[in-house]
């Protein structure tokens, strides 16, 4: 016969403890227990009476007991099941204050077994549906899904306290002292746009880049992959719902190697020996670089994450500190997958503010930082705010950052005699970070021909080179102290 989960005699200490501390007893468990989580049906009812009556007091007495379980129709049961004896021995047991969490504790993570028993029952049950016609991600997703759901809502809650922050804030500067950082996050290969969203792609954060289709998304997508996976040595996963593996090949090689795309997918730069002789080094430099893709294109969103969480249990890791190491996931891009989402009663935008509600828990449960694309609507052509986001507000809610790629309009390229390049990233929510100056946004120039993204300087940074220059004040091209005047 199976053992069963639960342990007797740290449910009476629990009881016994809230009986004779009243409400000091109870906001110190609150957080952690509930009726579910003694596993004997008369400690159960016994809890939810003791519940009842520290709501308008702050203690508890044999009557007021008896009082409450009539209110909640309990009386009856009371009187059957458990005997007014046992109740006055609970009364009577001695237990320290600070003991009653501890025994709270350890009922709180057998609940959690006994949980997790009921879930591997149901997944027992669900694997024997299989049938063969499922992908190996979806079956895979049986077993995961139950447990990596209840592990999300613990969320660590069973030992967390709230703590005084003022207790811990010495140790804290103490440990940033001895590991200054330039950037908060990692960076993403472009200066100004770290420094505009706080620091780069900071850990538990996820950051948004919205821009219209055609627009060079995935090409933006791709060079923060380089820039991480190679500058940095940091792996880096790209989930791709419209790309395949040889469209990244190809823009990743003509990166590396400033050949012609176009050559390089049609294979017409074998006729140029020098073309040649930079591909073959562009592959040797693409083989050293921990850059990870997958097509996610049809997958549920559920799917992805599984996809995810392997990806960073197999392929990432964990450090000493049991933290998970360094590591980038680029989504491109966040969108429905299949109209079956989509019914009477759940609407695409609330549907995608699942999506965003989802990424974001996954990250800062896992610890890691994840760079996101979504599509602009038709306002985003001439609009730069928050509401040109197709899909929800919600993705704009819950993000760390959020800005606009966008081509520049005829009149923005003549402004700087089209020397700063043909795109713009207008950073325009910024949780960490300073963003930008009103109606300024960092220059990008994109060369597609080579799958190259360049930042240049700033709007308001070439207006300001500009004025120096005309007033005659600029001094930098003297080497000595002396006054040119």
């Amino acid at each position: 016969m199976a053992s069963q989960i639960n342990n007797s005699a740290s449910e009476k200490a629990v009881l016994a403890g809230l009986l004779n501390h009243g409400v000091d007893a109870y906001i110190d468990v609150d957080d952690i227990i509930s009726v579910n989580t003694f596993d004997f049906e008369q400690n159960q009812i016994l809890y939810a009476c003791i519940e009842k009556a520290l709501e308008g007091s702050s203690s508890v007495d044999l009557p007021s007991l008896l009082s409450v379980a009539k209110d909640l129709g309990l009386d009856s049961i009371i009187e059957e099941e458990i005997a007014l004896d046992d109740i006055k021995a609970l009364f009577k047991t001695d237990i320290d204050l600070n003991n009653v969490r501890k025994h709270a504790v350890k009922l709180k993570k057998l609940e959690i077994a006994r949980e997790i028993k009921g879930k591997v029952k149901q997944i027992i049950s669900d694997v024997s549906d299989v049938t063969g016609d499922e992908s190996i991600d979806e079956i895979l997703n049986i077993a995961e899904s139950p447990i990596f759901a209840l592990s999300a809502t613990l969320n660590g809650s069973v030992e967390d306290k709230p703590i005084t922050l003022g207790k811990e804030v010495s140790e804290y500067v103490s440990h940033i002292e001895e590991s200054p950082s330039a950037f908060l996050g990692l960076t993403s290969g472009f200066i100004r746009f770290d420094e505009a969203i706080g620091g780069g792609f900071r850990r538990k954060c996820v950051d948004l880049i919205a821009a219209r289709p055609k627009v060079g998304k995935s090409m933006f997508a791709d060079n923060v992959a380089i820039h991480i996976s190679e500058k940095l040595n940091v792996p880096v996963l790209v989930l791709d719902t419209e790309m395949s593996k040889e469209d990244h090949f190809n823009r990743v090689l003509a990166n590396f190697s400033g050949v012609n795309i176009n050559d390089i997918a049609s294979g017409k730069f074998a006729e140029s020996v020098c073309e040649k002789e930079k591909v073959y080094k562009a592959v040797e430099r693409f083989d050293k670089i921990p850059i990870d893709y997958i097509s996610i294109a049809g997958k549920p969103f559920e799917e992805t994450l599984s996809v995810m969480r392997r990806w960073l249990f197999k392929n990432v890791g964990y450090d000493d500190n049991g933290r998970i190491k360094d590591c980038m996931i680029i989504y491109d891009y966040l969108k429905l997958m299949d109209s079956g989402q989509i019914s009477d009663s759940l609407k695409e935008y609330q549907v995608l503010g699942f999506h965003i509600t989802q990424l974001h828990n996954f990250c800062v449960q896992y610890d890691c930082p994840c760079l996101s694309f979504v599509q602009l609507n038709r306002d985003g052509i001439t609009k730069e705010s928050t509401d040109v986001v197709s899909g929800s507000d919600r993705l704009v809610w819950l993000c760390s950052s959020f800005s606009i790629f966008k081509k520049k309009s005829d009149e923005e390229i003549a402004e700087d005699q089209g020397e700063n390049g043909n795109r713009k990233l207008v950073p325009i929510v910024t949780r960490h970070g300073a963003g930008l100056d009103d109606y300024d946004y960092i220059n990008i120039a994109m060369l597609g021909e080579t799958a190259k993204i360049i930042e240049k300087p700033t709007r308001n940074e070439i207006k300001f080179d500009y004025q120096k220059q005309q007033s005659g004040f600029e001094v930098d091209d003297f080497d000595n102290e002396e006054s040119p005047f």
